[in-house]
């Protein structure tokens, strides 16, 4: 599976996967491809996510440790 593939259209096509697979028009053959390139796309979307979620962790952490900035009158100063 190409790894510049974009997370909503491997989505896309799992969800017409989906669809084709619950249709029962498939033959059995076809049914076997289909689930298993449902089950890439699955597995892709997953590490993306996963990806997506540790990258959200890490901007949190960073968030939480920036100084936190006050505004100060000039009698203050």
């Amino acid at each position: 599976m190409a790894e510049k593939m974009k997370f909503e259209d491997a989505l896309k096509q799992l969800e017409e996967i989906v669809s084709k697979l619950e249709g029962g028009e498939l033959s059995l053959e076809e049914s076997m491809a289909a689930f298993e390139q449902g089950t890439k796309l699955c597995k892709f979307c997953n590490a993306k996510l996963t990806e997506a979620e540790k990258k959200i962790e890490q901007l949190s952490k960073v968030t939480e440790n920036e100084a936190q900035w006050t505004e100060v009158s000039p009698a203050e100063r």
